[in-house]
């Protein structure tokens, strides 16, 4: 199956509106704010991540310099907050093809300071690397290339996860039989990184899932899950010879190897359940349940999804609201690229951007996207659209980041300028 940028789908050319509109919001009464417009880079997408002091840290897919065929490979940027309210931006790495290209999964900070992230394309083998940008005490940053993927998994657009120990876990798009894989990353005593892979996935048809285009979670126990788009059992719908999606689950053994499940499949409208190809990633509650997105619903446009595990290590889904094309659009087809934006707890509720909806007449007829928020009440949950970005602005494909007091950030993959290469904003519910 061929893969496909999101951002490049469902994206005419607007206008850019004037100043009012990039103050206006619909819905909740919340103020949004712009802190920084991309006028060299090109794309953020990923998940924004937040230290202890407050400085906020993205990448963009694109641009920057004169790699990847003139279009720039793509950078890691950082927000500093002022005293006085303003932010200031500055460049920490440009990404050459060399070391890398395409950032899209979102970073992660360890303990240290230390920044992770994966790049889809590039470094010595053409099919994407794992990065570290290490945090100098002069203030400076250095980027090295922790592993350049080869054909046996390739083409990560999710980003990684850190366990206690430092090593790093992440999905590929390629590999094995061209249906993706799970990989891990183990630190060595001497500074050195060994790449070894924990599962590739058979495809759709036999049972086993196909595409993990989101990346992996934790639990309690040091179990590892994720989700394919595809694979697992026939669903009866458009790509029932894929199936319609897996939770998967990855169990540790005492010897180092790892005992790889389809925990859950997706089934589609086979069910009473109208959630399949589950494309962002994964969060757990503090009861064990698993939260994410997927295609489908009952107007096709998105479900948000919980699955509760049950004491027989199956898992009973329930969709938990259903977006339209007003209030939030995910997508409608399945595409494998770069993930949907995950989900965030924050306060009891979950909060999240969807890459369409919102005003349809501000981006023609799908809408510029929302940030919104569910909360759960005794008729359900309930959404509140935050903010229905209208044209200057457009596009969410990554998540929200909450500071200590309720303040949330992300980032929009277009608009912004003349030059739609995308923009920083805050969000005060």
């Amino acid at each position: 199956m061929q893969r496909t940028k999101r951002w490049a789908i469902f994206i005419p050319i607007f206008a850019i509106m004037t100043v009012a509109l990039l103050l206006a919001s619909s819905a909740a009464a919340s103020s949004y704010k712009i802190l920084h417009v991309f006028d060299w880079a090109q794309h953020p997408t990923g998940n924004l991540v937040r230290d202890a002091a407050g400085n906020l840290y993205g990448t963009t897919a694109y641009g920057a310099g004169s790699g990847c065929n003139e279009g720039g490979c793509g950078i890691v940027w950082k927000l500093a907050p002022n005293p006085k309210g303003a932010w200031t931006y500055s460049i920490l790495h440009v990404f050459t093809g060399a070391d890398g290209a395409n950032p899209c999964g979102g970073l992660v900070l360890d303990a240290a300071g230390n920044l992770y992230d994966t790049t889809e394309l590039g470094g010595a083998n053409g099919m994407g690397t794992v990065f570290k940008l290490a945090h100098n005490p002069n203030g400076t940053w250095t980027e090295s290339v922790l592993y350049s993927f080869t054909g046996d998994a390739y083409n990560p657009v999710a980003g990684v996860i850190l366990d206690a120990a430092g090593n790093l876990y992440g999905t590929t798009l390629s590999g094995g039989m061209s249906w993706g894989a799970v990989f891990k990353l183990a630190h060595n005593p001497d500074g050195t990184w060994t790449e070894s892979g924990l599962h590739s996935f058979a495809g759709g048809g036999d049972g086993d899932g196909a595409y993990p285009e989101s990346g992996l979670v934790f639990d309690g126990a040091g179990n590892l899950y994720g989700t394919t788009v595809f694979g697992g059992t026939t669903c009866g719908w458009g790509y029932d010879n894929f199936g319609c999606g897996t939770l998967f689950k990855l169990k540790p053994n005492l010897d180092g190897s790892w005992t790889y499940s389809v925990a859950y499949s997706f089934l589609g409208l086979l069910s009473s359940l109208f959630g399949n190809y589950p494309m962002s990633g994964l969060i757990f509650d503090c009861a064990g349940n698993l939260y994410g997105i997927s295609s489908g619903g009952e107007e096709h446009y998105g479900v948000v999804f919980r699955l509760a595990p049950n004491s027989d290590e199956t898992w009973t889904e329930t969709d938990l609201y259903s977006f339209t094309r007003k209030d939030g659009f995910v997508g409608g087809e399945p595409s494998v690229g770069p993930p949907v934006a995950g989900l965030t707890f924050h306060g009891g509720s979950l909060y999240g951007a969807t890459e369409y909806g919102g005003d349809l007449n501000a981006c023609p007829p799908y809408g510029c996207g929302v940030v919104f928020k569910l909360t759960s009440g005794a008729g359900g949950w309930s959404e509140t659209v935050l903010h229905a970005f209208l044209g200057y602005g457009m596009y969410p494909q990554g998540g929200v980041t909450f500071d200590p007091v309720g303040n949330l950030y992300g980032t929009v993959a277009n608009g912004g300028s003349s030059h739609n290469y995308g923009l920083v904003f805050e969000i005060t519910p």
